[in-house]
């Protein structure tokens, strides 16, 4: 496996680049990172929509996040490679198709996430702030989302972890990320596979293991911080 890693090393890292376009684990990275950046604002509307009291916006807000959790990434891939170049009118990159797909995904996900932290924020601080004479939209940006960003960061860093993963699926649309690019390279060996595909399961592992214990020390300091709280008050 050594031999493999020092003569299609970089192709795996970093695809063609900086000779050609960018690939490998960069691009896998980047995948996911996108998808968690573009969908969190909408996520975040989801998640205000699904507490909303007006039935009229929380019906198909729940709506949305039901079907969408309901479906496979691959068929949303399969979907966004043929509907988004219908709605823009002109052809898009097998990157742009892996993007829509993820952030349509990821806002229904972590629209669930959003919902439950602001479901954690305790009602007593929802009613003084009403009491005050502070409006829904003030209630909700400066006392509930605050709090509940800071509660659900962990849990957001866990669905980076799934969309690391579930770009491996953007392979099926021949775009140049991780799986793909162990895909030429088993191509081109023909006779290694074990070894090749063996490589692409260690990467997989110790990038959302690395992740993993990211998101465990970051639990462990809000928590700790929390029961601090008090005793600093």
């Amino acid at each position: 496996m050594i031999d493999i890693l020092q003569t299609y090393g970089p192709l795996l890292l970093l695809g063609q680049y900086p000779n050609g376009p960018l690939g490998g684990l960069a691009l896998t990275l980047c995948l996911a990172l996108a998808g968690l950046v573009l969908s969190f604002p909408l996520a975040v509307l989801i998640g205000i929509a699904r507490t909303s009291p007006f039935r009229a916006v929380r019906l198909p807000a729940g709506l949305i996040v039901n079907a969408v959790r309901g479906l496979p990434v691959l068929m949303l891939i399969f979907w966004a490679y043929f509907i988004v170049p219908l709605v823009v009118g002109r052809s898009v990159s097998g990157i742009t198709t892996v993007i829509c797909a993820l952030v349509l995904y990821e806002l229904a996900f972590m629209g669930e996430v959003v919902r439950a932290g602001i479901e954690a924020i305790p009602k007593g601080q929802v009613e003084a702030a009403r009491s005050i004479g502070m409006s829904y939209r003030q209630t909700m940006q400066k006392i509930v989302l605050p709090q509940a960003l800071v509660q659900m960061t962990p849990s957001i860093l866990s669905q980076f972890i799934n969309l690391v993963k579930n770009t491996s699926l953007s392979y099926i649309i021949s775009v140049n990320e991780l799986t793909y690019a162990a895909y030429q390279v088993n191509a081109q060996l023909l006779t290694r596979p074990f070894e090749v595909y063996l490589i692409l399961a260690a990467t997989y592992f110790l990038i959302c293991w690395s992740l993993s214990l990211a998101v465990g020390k970051l639990e462990r300091t809000i928590v700790q911080r929390r029961l601090a709280a008090p005793k600093g008050a």
